[in-house]
């Protein structure tokens, strides 16, 4: 998604409301599909996906045994066909050589990734169909999340897009998210899966297709627009397929291969793998300014457990003295955050709330000797993508030191995240 500001995105909407709402006919054969001879992968696609493996939250995942890509058979263009038609689906979905290539790219040499997935569709696939549901949106929509984010309610791509539905700045704001400093609710999945829904509603009445509405999820109305435009005005999303951005056109093919491959993994021998997420959550309302170190040390709970499920609050601080905030913990443990909150909001209280230094003035403060040691204090931002040996070799320091320092118990680190080095 490329909305320049909120102001162009608006006009754009306002501009695309005086074309026809008719639903032009749909092309579902090879022949008059117009295809790449490339695949066209969408930008940050594959490192959407390898952060998949990096998760702490499936890392140690055990997968079954499942046969390797080299022992499955090949299959027939007549079946992929046959499989697409008998998919319970109100959205168009057809086949041709491309969409082939993306379903390969998912079933063969993406298959671990897959199987990761499947294992975090039984945690979130549930929310994304009620509320789709609710707003009497296709439920196959739901596929939307795995090319945008692979299901990392935390990923932030390249263009500033944020969350499991990759939503920018000017549009979540639009759709009521709050986006501060301390706060992102595109990384809420509830608030996220709510905007994206009112959004993707909002392109469907404009373009009355939903191929259309896909494409213009991805680059913007503005350029779909454009395309139309430069194909005569056709309504079709294979008649403007080659006036689309070039990673666009790969956008809609990739969409419908992981439909087929989620509803089809068992016949590709994907198995989802087991993921370490509380099946029932419960929420409660913070009044107070809360750390969610303190609340994952009072309950005995994993600090990156609390952090996932509160995803939304960036700097770990639920600012609950300016309004009430929503906590979300497993919900055998909602009780017992009520029962200790006094316990909670005074643990720690001076180290991590009252006299907390911000982020900058960490930053900025002079490397000093520590007692004991030999040399200087460095504070390290973790980058995206980068793990915890590669930060360790990078700064010439030992894993094992550089786990003690910073109090870690696992080799997982996330983006943003400031680390404690002694040169």
């Amino acid at each position: 998604m490329n909305f320049r500001s909120l102001v162009s995105t608006v006009c754009l909407l306002m501009f695309c409301t005086v074309f026809s709402f008719s639903q032009s006919k749909k092309i579902a054969n090879d022949e008059r599909a117009p295809l790449d001879t490339t695949l066209t992968i969408p930008a940050d696609f594959n490192n959407t996906l390898d952060y998949m493996l990096q998760s702490w939250v499936i890392q140690h995942a055990n997968i079954p045994n499942c046969k390797p890509s080299s022992d499955l058979g090949i299959v027939s263009d007549s079946i992929y066909k046959l499989r697409l038609t008998k998919m319970p689906c109100l959205m168009e979905m057809p086949y041709n050589s491309t969409i082939r290539s993306y379903i390969d790219l998912y079933t063969l040499r993406k298959r671990k990734q897959v199987e990761y997935m499947l294992g975090m569709s039984n945690y979130y696939f549930p929310l994304f169909e009620q509320v789709l549901g609710a707003n009497n949106l296709p439920l196959e929509l739901k596929y939307l999340s795995i090319i945008e984010s692979a299901l990392n309610t935390t990923i932030v791509s390249r263009m500033g897009a944020a969350g499991l539905w990759q939503l920018m700045i000017g549009t979540g704001r639009m759709y009521g998210l709050e986006i501060n400093s301390l706060v992102d609710e595109r990384l809420s999945p509830v608030k996220a899966t709510n905007a994206a829904a009112r959004f993707l509603k909002d392109l469907y009445s404009i373009y009355g297709d939903w191929n259309l509405v896909i494409a213009s999820y991805n680059c913007g109305p503005g350029n779909v627009n454009k395309a139309i435009r430069r194909s005569g005005g056709k309504r079709d999303y294979w008649a403007i397929y080659p006036f689309l951005p070039r990673e666009t056109r790969g956008y809609v093919p990739i969409f419908i291969a992981a439909n087929y491959t989620l509803n089809f993994a068992a016949e590709h021998n994907l198995c989802p793998a087991i993921v370490n997420m509380p099946e029932l959550t419960d929420t409660v309302m913070v009044h107070q300014r809360i750390h969610l170190s303190q609340i994952a040390e009072v309950l005995n709970l994993p600090i990156e457990e609390v952090r996932l499920l509160n995803a939304q609050y960036k700097k770990d601080i639920i600012p609950g003295d300016i309004k009430p905030y929503a906590l979300c913990l497993p919900l055998n443990y909602a009780n017992t955050f009520i029962d200790k909150y006094n316990e909670v909001v005074s643990y720690k209280a001076d180290e991590l709330i009252n006299n907390r230094r911000s982020e900058i003035e960490i930053l900025q403060t002079p490397a000093t000797i520590t007692p004991g040691g030999n040399g200087r204090v460095i504070y390290y931002k973790v980058k995206k993508g980068q793990t915890l040996g590669e930060i360790a070799a990078r700064n010439g320091v030992s894993l094992s030191k550089l786990k003690k320092w910073n109090n870690l118990h696992k080799s997982t680190v996330r983006t943003g995240q400031r680390l404690k080095i002694i040169k």
